[in-house]
C-alpha cells in the first residue's frame, strides 16, 4: 500500500454552487475558500506534506464574466497582502504557476515580492496556479525548447520527457502523488496534464467552502489503500518490498 503522499494536488471547486445553494453572491463562495486555504495550508503542514499545489484560477476562468474575474483578481491580491506575512513566520515556501503576462502589474509585483520572501523557507512547499493551463505549460515548455534547439544550443533530435519536464511549471518538484477534486466534478480540467500521468485522483462532492481536514483525512485514507504501480505488476511491487 502507498506511503502518505508527499506532493498533494488540488482542484478547489464549488465556491459559487456553495454560495448559490445558501442564497448568497457567487463572491461570497469565494471569500469563504480562502479560509479553507488557510486551513488546509496549515494541516498540510502539519502532516510533513512536502508540496501542496492549488488550482486557484485557470487560463478557462477568463471566459467567465468580465465582473467576476476582476473580483477574483481583487480577492487574491487582498489575500497576498494578508497572508503572506504567515506563510513566511510558518516557513511556507511560496511559488506561483502560470503566465503571469495576463496579469496586472500590482499583482504580478506582489507575487515576486511573496516568492522573494519565502525563497529561503525549508518548511511546506506552496504552489499556486494562477492563470495556469496543462496546454500552456506543455507549450511553453516546447517554445523553449524549440527556440534552444533554433540558437544551437540543444539537438532537437535528442529531446527527451526529462528535457521537457525540466521547462514545465513544476520543474524541479516532484510530480503530485494525490490529486484532490472538491464539487464532484471527475475530471482535472487542463490541470498539471503532464505532471499527473502517474498520480492517484481522488474525487469528492464536498464542495471547497465545506471541505475540512476530515475531508483530506478521507482523501489521504484512500491514497494508502492504493498499489502504486508505475507500469509494473503487483509481483514486482511485492518483491522489491520483501527485498
Amino acid at each position: 500500500m502507498a506511503d502518505s503522499p508527499q506532493h498533494v494536488a488540488i482542484i478547489m471547486d464549488g465556491n459559487g454552487r456553495w454560495a448559490r445553494s445558501r442564497g448568497m453572491p457567487r463572491v461570497a463562495g469565494h471569500r469563504a475558500s480562502v479560509k479553507v486555504v488557510r486551513k488546509i495550508v496549515e494541516e498540510c503542514a502539519e502532516r510533513k506534506v512536502r508540496y501542496l499545489t492549488l488550482f486557484a484560477f485557470s487560463s478557462e476562468n477568463w471566459r467567465r464574466p468580465a465582473e467576476e474575474v476582476g473580483m477574483l483578481m481583487g480577492l487574491f491580491l487582498d489575500a497576498l497582502v494578508r497572508e503572506v506575512a504567515d506563510l513566511h513566520r510558518n516557513q511556507v515556501r511560496l511559488r506561483f504557476i502560470g503566465d503571469r503576462e495576463s496579469l496586472g502589474p500590482e499583482l504580478k509585483q506582489r507575487m515576486a515580492d511573496a516568492e522573494t520572501l519565502t525563497a529561503s523557507n525549508a518548511g511546506l512547499g506552496l504552489m499556486v496556479a494562477v492563470a495556469y493551463g496543462g496546454r500552456w505549460d506543455v507549450a511553453q515548455a516546447c517554445r523553449s525548447l524549440a527556440a534552444d534547439a533554433a540558437a544551437g544550443r540543444l539537438d532537437a533530435a535528442q529531446i527527451s520527457e526529462e528535457h521537457i519536464g525540466a521547462r514545465l511549471a513544476l520543474a524541479g518538484i516532484p510530480d503530485p502523488d494525490l490529486l484532490i477534486r472538491t464539487g464532484g466534478e471527475q475530471r482535472i480540467s487542463n490541470f498539471l496534464l503532464w505532471n499527473l500521468a502517474y498520480t492517484e485522483l481522488y474525487f469528492t462532492d464536498a464542495l471547497w467552502p465545506e471541505f475540512s481536514p476530515a475531508h483530506l483525512q478521507a482523501a489521504f485514507d484512500y491514497f494508502g489503500q492504493r498499489e502504486r504501480r508505475f507500469g509494473k505488476t503487483s509481483a514486482q511491487i511485492a518483491a522489491k518490498a520483501d527485498a
